[in-house]
C-alpha cells in the first residue's frame, strides 16, 4: 500500500492559472522522494496540497488511501498533524526558547508534560542541537535554525514530512548536513518528500525524483538511473 497518492491532480487558481494538470505518482512508506523543476512548475502548491493548505481543484490527494478531499472541518487538524512540513524560511517563535519551539506541536495536541520533555529532548539529541535547548532561535545559526524546524516538524511523529525548498538559504556545506539529517529519517518511521531546485544536491543523494514543468509531471526518475 501506498503511503502517498496523487490520482490526475489538477489545481486551477481563479484568474484561470492551472498550477498543477493531472499530475499522478505514488510514493511508499519508508522512501525519501524529491520534487524538482523550475520556479513556477508546481511544487510548491502539490506540497500545500498535501498539507491540506490547498484543495486540488480535479483528481484526488490520498495519504494511507484516505482521500483528502473528504477531511473537512475539525479533521484538518487533525490531519496536518500527521504531516510535518519544514519551510525555507524555518517560522520560528524568535520570543521561545528551542525547546519551547520545537515543544509547541505536542503542547497543542495535549501530549502530557513529561512525555513532551522526554520526547523534545530526544530530537534535539538527534539533530545535534541538545545543548541549545536554551537558546532562542536568534542566537542560531541559519544551518541550527533549520534544525530547529526540522526536529518541530518531525517530534509529533509523523508518517511523512514535506518539505518546501529547505536548504534554499544555506551554504552547500550546511545543505548537505541537512540533506543527510533528512535522509536518516525513514529508519526512524518517517517518509520524507522534499521540493527542491538545487539539482546538484538533488542528484548527490541517489534517491527518486519526480520533475514538474509548468504544472506537468514530465519525469520520474528512479536512483538508479539517476546515479547513471
Amino acid at each position: 500500500m501506498s503511503l502517498l497518492r496523487f490520482d490526475n491532480v489538477s489545481k486551477r487558481y481563479a484568474g484561470g492559472h492551472e498550477a498543477l494538470s493531472e499530475v499522478s505518482f505514488s510514493m511508499a512508506e519508508g522512501e525519501m522522494l524529491f520534487v524538482t523543476g523550475h520556479s513556477g512548475a508546481g511544487k510548491s502548491t502539490l506540497l500545500r496540497l498535501i498539507h491540506l493548505s490547498e484543495r486540488p481543484s480535479r483528481g484526488a490527494v490520498l495519504i494511507n488511501e484516505r482521500n483528502l478531499n473528504k477531511v473537512r472541518g475539525r479533521g484538518v487538524a487533525l490531519q496536518r498533524r500527521r504531516v510535518g512540513i519544514v519551510f525555507q524560511d524555518h517560522r520560528l517563535l524568535t520570543d521561545r526558547s528551542v525547546f519551547e519551539n520545537v515543544a509547541m506541536p505536542l503542547v497543542i495536541a495535549g501530549v502530557p508534560r513529561a512525555e513532551i520533555d522526554k520526547r523534545v529532548r530526544v530530537v534535539l539529541e538527534k539533530v545535534g542541537l541538545g545543548e541549545r535547548e536554551k537558546a532562542t532561535p536568534l542566537e542560531l545559526s541559519s544551518g541550527e535554525q533549520q534544525r530547529v524546524g526540522i526536529a518541530r516538524a518531525v517530534v509529533g511523529r509523523p508518517a511523512l514530512l514535506v518539505a518546501d525548498e529547505p536548504t534554499g538559504n544555506l551554504d552547500p556545506q550546511l545543505a548537505a548536513e541537512v540533506m543527510q539529517l533528512f535522509a536518516s529519517l525513514p529508519a526512524a518511521g518517517t517518509s520524507v518528500l522534499v521540493a527542491s531546485h538545487d539539482l546538484a544536491l538533488v542528484k548527490r543523494m541517489r534517491k527518486r525524483v519526480l520533475v514538474l514543468d509548468h504544472g506537468r509531471l514530465v519525469d520520474d526518475i528512479s536512483p538508479e538511473d539517476l546515479a547513471a
